[in-house]
């Protein structure tokens, strides 16, 4: 069993958010991140479908012709390819869960 605790989880020394808490090919990936005050995530998409928690702050969240304005408890789901951009409206952490991972078409490098 592997367990974290998301309110209390920050970056080790001299590391950067995001941080990745599992990836198992063929299984999921979570991300832990922590975006400070007007940082994004800017416009993107994955090849996987997501998940993305609000754990701590709020959220402005665009995807499509949607916008949404959210905080703690907030769940969004993403479909594969689907553009999304998310900004942080003051101290946020999220938590994202990509599955399956990697997606089909997900670039691997090489």
């Amino acid at each position: 069993m592997q367990h974290w605790n998301l309110k209390e989880l920050s970056a080790p020394e001299g590391a950067r958010s995001p941080t990745v808490l599992h990836s198992q090919d063929g299984e999921a990936r979570a991300v832990a991140i922590h975006l400070k005050s007007g940082q994004k995530l800017g416009d993107h998409q994955m090849k996987e479908a997501a998940l993305l928690v609000v754990v701590d702050g709020l959220v402005h969240v665009e995807a499509g012709s949607e916008s949404v304005h959210a905080g703690v408890g907030s769940v969004f789901r993403f479909d594969p390819d689907e553009r999304r951009s998310v900004s942080a409206d003051g101290d946020t952490r999220v938590l994202l869960v990509l599955a399956p991972w990697p997606g089909e078409g997900h670039y691997r490098g090489g």
